[in-house]
């Protein structure tokens, strides 16, 4: 009985075993001639270099790129775009809309009736330069739902190129001036800050242990400040004692050298009397500096 048992159990494990080969056999067969869908949908445009990575350079400004761009590397890119768009005039469209004298046009509007996606005719605008470059960048996150299956172009020179071509296609609008750029590894141009002199008074507040602001107010530790604002640095308050350090600064207490000086009096002046330490935020120096402009 318990042979007969182990035989039935040994024939079922081996048929169990084939059965499992011959699937996973069939499968490799009947998926033979099919194409696996790619991780990432869309097409990339030979001979384009894509952007991005450690240590990759910061993009100029559009108008920069297309300064220095080329109508002619332009058009040989576009050259792989031809496979669903004409661009000659009067041409029909085809997969895609025809693209002669686009650049300036409404976003999908016109092209001789293509079928736009709603998508791209939700996004309302014109095809002026940067809503180009923004679309060339990548057509999905520009118009999500596109029926564009063209993955973009990541380098910026690329798309500016491309853009020059387009709008040499009968548009021929005028370029945007350069803008200036700041040399590499030059510090960023400080942002202006707009003070609110009530603000600075609530900050001065814990001035007034050492100095008085009104008009004809005695000097204490440190001096009346009054008028301060545009007089010399360390001129006349009243027969007030200056330190050398201050006396030979020189200038006058503008914003910037009030800004300077409240932020580190001993950085301002070396030997200074002050000990106060500075006041580390900008737009509380700001606020301070816009209430002694008041007090005048």
């Amino acid at each position: 009985m318990d042979d007969r048992f182990n035989t039935i159990a040994g024939w079922t494990l081996f048929g169990g075993i084939v059965a499992l080969g011959l699937s996973s056999l069939s499968a490799h067969y009947y998926l033979a001639d099919k194409e696996h869908r790619p991780e990432t949908m869309g097409y990339a445009i030979e001979g384009v270099e894509e952007e991005g990575g450690a240590g990759a350079a910061a993009e100029l400004p559009l108008p920069n790129l297309l300064a220095a761009g080329d109508v002619k590397a332009g058009e040989a890119i576009f050259a792989k775009c031809k496979a669903c768009h004409t661009a000659d005039q009067g041409a029909a469209n085809g997969i895609g809309p025809n693209l002669y004298k686009v650049v300036g046009e409404g976003v999908a509007e016109g092209r001789a009736g293509f079928a736009f996606s709603d998508a791209l005719k939700s996004k309302g605008g014109t095809w002026d330069f940067a809503s180009l470059d923004t679309w060339l960048k990548d057509p999905k996150a520009y118009a999500p739902g596109t029926k564009m299956s063209f993955a973009g172009l990541p380098k910026a020179q690329d798309r500016a190129n491309v853009i020059l071509y387009l709008n040499s296609l009968g548009s021929n609008l005028p370029l945007p001036a350069p803008v200036a750029v700041p040399a590499a590894g030059a510090a960023p141009a400080a942002v202006a800050v707009v003070g609110d002199a009530t603000k600075g008074e609530a900050v001065f507040a814990k001035c007034k242990a050492c100095h008085t602001i009104d008009q004809g107010g005695a000097n204490g530790i440190g001096p009346n400040l009054f008028a301060v604002a545009g007089e010399k640095v360390a001129g006349d308050r009243g027969g007030y004692a200056f330190s050398d350090a201050l006396k030979t600064k020189g200038g006058v207490w503008d914003d910037a050298t009030l800004d300077a000086w409240l932020l580190s009096p001993a950085k301002f002046a070396p030997g200074t009397k002050m000990t106060f330490a500075g006041l580390p935020d900008a737009q509380q120096r700001a606020d301070v500096v816009a209430y002694l402009n008041t007090k005048k």
